[in-house]
């Protein structure tokens, strides 16, 4: 019957190793006879405390003790008293005596006393978080007299420890015993069977007489108030009590906890503090930590406008307060608030600030996880506040989270119906595209930027534009060429926008070492050219600018093809030119929750009030793109430009539709009609250079053909080649039969035109009489036969 009783009380494990713990080294300290051990678990790894009491028999007095302070720390639970995890009774013997151990592991804690020299504080932080201990161990206190009835008997500084949250909690149960003030049946025996253990220097007056039945009459806190008043004498003076007088030392105690401490002192058990009494009256414990952590204890019970502002003011408060207690106790409240739902979305913020005082790898494992849970939220505030800072925490994030758990939340913020939520989605694929799949970007990513190019907002449409330039060297090369000249060119240059053709003249710039020569001279020049006459004086500056930088390309092309040097068509004369390669700068942030901007509100130039950064220096961190192009109308008149395409809504972009009007209601796809310069006249002067260019040259076997031409409307499957159904026709190498040996130029004239020209008048032909020689594009009024 013994043995059975034993093992109930011992708990699970049959002997030491059994013991699913490692004991590690002990601590310098520890309550009474006990040893206090670092340990881990043998399952996890994880951190734990192992207490051991050894005795030279099973009857010894202390292991008597021990059982009763394990029995009584199984069944006693509260959030300010250490929690037992397992314990054990092993038993060894040497051949000539027995020894019997007992062990108790907790979790992970350490003696107050080493915690405090560990800490070091001082002054105000010093005393905030001395209030903030008390009022923990003054809470067990009260739990145990009021509550549970149950006197304690050896609070003390030793009887006290401290978690890695920084939590003081109370422990050392051996003594503890019900008060049985009320019982007849034990009035004339001891309530507290072995107060032996307590040392003489926390024992109250009538405890060291063994005044039993004053003892009984007393009130159930009477003793532990004692031990209260001798804990925060040890704490402030700094040393451990050696005797009794040594408590009327008061030169350390804060004088606005010098009233408390004197009445829990009293030589009189009957008037001695309750332990509740100390913690809603005291002075002392009215600090910013402890009710900055009360709040977030309560937290479940406050309403949304008491949460709203203390988490905006959680920020500035948390600089106040001591560092070591806010990274350790107070930003896991907030995460853990965060995580379950309990929290506002400007905790995030506090959160963030608190966690950029961690290391790195405290930061992975104390904030990521917490951020990455975020993520799925269905809190729109929370995704905002998410998106805002993402610049803060996105490079911790490892590609692998972005690619499978962070991205597929985020991308739902394309299709958001708030237009602010849309840019910040947007604007937070420049930190998170990086680390993206090429999976994830050719399959979803693009098509969702294609969708915003059409966007109804203009800044988004900008800002679109801004960010394929910017992430142009995470796409692989197929990707950069069916996407960027089409995306720039059809869409960016052709935007009724003024900032965001500006920014698709810039991306083109920044992302020049991706082009070919073909491809600058045939596909990006004439659509740049075309700027160069933008009603908006930036965009023209621009336009020059690229003119410029695009020309400089092509002549060190054409010197190195003179030269002799390797390089074929295809190639390129140089990668880019200097001042013209860095990121570029999102257009805007005019976009709230409460409103959007007008598009026929009067804008101020790009450079000021919408600033579209200027290229500044590498290449290789800038946008790539695939291949269309956009024509514009080319004539004497500007009123003869061609107003924006409209696009078909099948054809991976959406329907863009900016207020443009379309004056024949046609739908338009690759290059705009393009009206033929026509002049049949064949001047002297003219064939006298055309004779002089007659020389065997190789020419390109792609030409430009600008003959006006409706593309069908093919239906295609919306996933493929986004840009590429909006690109121009490929270039058609011309019949050998429509070329005329005689004139050089017509390989890349354009066709004449479809329809019947009439006769022309007399002295008109190529055999009248000479006429003065015009030079230049002539304007053909079609619906008369004269000029």
């Amino acid at each position: 019957m013994f043995k059975f009783l034993q093992s109930v009380v011992a708990g699970s494990g049959a002997g030491l190793k059994d013991l699913p713990y490692i004991i590690g080294e002990p601590y310098s300290s520890a309550w009474a006879s006990w040893i206090h051990y670092r340990g881990t678990s043998k399952e996890d790894g994880s951190p734990v405390s192992i207490f051991s009491l050894s005795g030279s028999s099973t009857n010894d007095g202390h292991l008597a003790a021990g059982r009763n302070g394990v029995k009584r720390l199984r069944t006693v639970r509260h959030p300010n008293i250490l929690s037992f995890l397992h314990s054990t009774e092993v038993e060894t013997s040497d051949g000539h005596s027995t020894k019997v151990t007992i062990y108790i592991v907790t979790e992970p804690v350490m003696p107050l006393s080493e915690k405090i020299k560990e800490l070091k504080l001082e002054g105000a932080q010093r005393d905030e978080y001395y209030a903030w201990g008390l009022h923990r161990i003054a809470k067990a206190v009260s739990f145990l007299n009021n509550d549970c009835k149950l006197v304690h008997a050896n609070v003390c500084l030793e009887s006290v420890v401290v978690t890695q949250t920084l939590d003081w909690k109370l422990h050392a149960f051996d003594v503890l015993a019900e008060f049985d003030g009320k019982s007849q049946a034990a009035s004339m025996g001891p309530m507290l069977q072995y107060e032996w253990l307590i040392g003489s220097q926390y024992k109250p007056m009538e405890l060291v007489k063994s005044d039993w039945t004053t003892i009984r009459k007393s009130p159930p806190w009477a003793i532990d108030s004692w031990g209260l008043g001798c804990l925060i004498h040890e704490l402030f003076c700094g040393t451990k009590l050696s005797k009794t007088e040594e408590l009327r030392e008061t030169t350390s105690i804060p004088k606005s906890l010098l009233p408390d401490y004197q009445r829990l002192l009293s030589s009189t058990p009957s008037r001695r503090l309750n332990s509740s009494k100390l913690i809603e009256n005291c002075e002392y414990f009215q600090n910013k930590l402890v009710d900055t952590i009360h709040f977030m204890e309560i937290l479940n019970l406050k309403d949304s406008v008491e949460k709203d502002t203390f988490f905006r003011k959680l920020p500035t408060l948390a600089e106040q307060l001591p560092r070591q207690i806010v990274l350790k106790k107070l930003l896991p409240l907030v995460a853990s608030a965060l995580e379950f739902g309990s929290a506002a979305a400007p905790a995030l913020t506090a959160l963030l600030k608190m966690g950029a005082w961690l290391s790195a790898e405290e930061y992975i494992i104390k904030v990521l996880p917490t951020l990455v849970k975020l993520f799925a939220s269905n809190d729109r505030a929370i995704r905002v506040s998410l998106l805002q800072h993402i610049d803060q925490f996105g490079d911790s994030l490892s590609t692998q989270i972005v690619d499978e758990q962070i991205y597929p939340h985020v991308a739902t913020g394309f299709s958001d119906s708030s237009a602010f939520l849309r840019e910040l989605t947007l604007k937070s694929m420049l930190v998170l595209a990086p680390k993206l799949s090429q999976r994830t970007i050719s399959g979803s990513l693009l098509k969702f930027l294609s969708k915003l190019q059409v966007d109804e907002e203009p800044a988004i449409r900008t800002n679109t534009t801004i960010l394929l330039g910017n992430i142009a060297s995470h796409l692989n090369e197929g990707t950069r060429k069916r996407v960027l000249i089409n995306a720039f060119t059809v869409r960016g240059l052709r935007d009724t926008f003024a900032p965001a053709r500006g920014a698709g003249i810039m991306a083109l710039c920044a992302t020049s070492s991706y082009y070919d020569s073909t491809e600058i001279a045939a596909r990006i020049l004439p659509n740049v050219i075309v700027l160069t006459i933008d009603p908006d004086s930036d965009v023209r500056s621009k336009a020059f600018q690229a003119v410029d930088q695009f020309l400089q390309i092509l002549k060190h092309y054409h010197e190195k093809t003179d030269g002799g040097e390797s390089g074929g068509a295809s190639s390129m004369g140089v990668s880019s030119i200097p001042g013209n390669a860095s990121l570029l700068g999102w257009a805007m942030s005019s976009l709230t929750l409460k409103g959007k901007p007008s598009e026929q509100t009067p804008l101020a130039p790009v450079n000021s009030s919408a600033p579209l950064t200027t290229a500044a220096s590498n290449a290789s961190s800038v946008i790539e793109t695939a291949s269309t192009t956009a024509g514009f109308g080319s004539g004497a008149d500007f009123a003869d430009q061609p107003a924006l395409v409209s696009l078909t809504s099948n054809d991976g972009w959406g329907e863009l539709e900016n207020g443009i009007d379309d004056d024949n209601g046609s739908e338009i796809e690759g290059w705009d009609d393009i009206e033929p310069l026509e002049d049949p006249r064949s001047s002297q002067a003219l064939a006298t250079i055309q004779a002089a260019q007659k020389r065997p040259v190789s020419q390109p076997k792609q030409v430009l053909n600008l003959k006006p031409k409706v593309v069908p409307n093919v239906h295609k499957d919306e996933d493929d080649e986004l840009w590429g159904s909006l690109a121009a026709p490929a270039p058609k190498s011309v019949e050998p039969s429509t070329v005329d040996d005689a004139d050089p130029w017509a390989a890349i004239a354009a066709p004449p035109p479809t329809t019947r020209a009439r006769p022309l008048a007399a002295g008109r032909g190529r055999g009248s009489k000479p006429v003065v020689s015009k030079l230049g594009a002539q304007r053909i009024n079609r619906t008369s036969s004269g000029v």
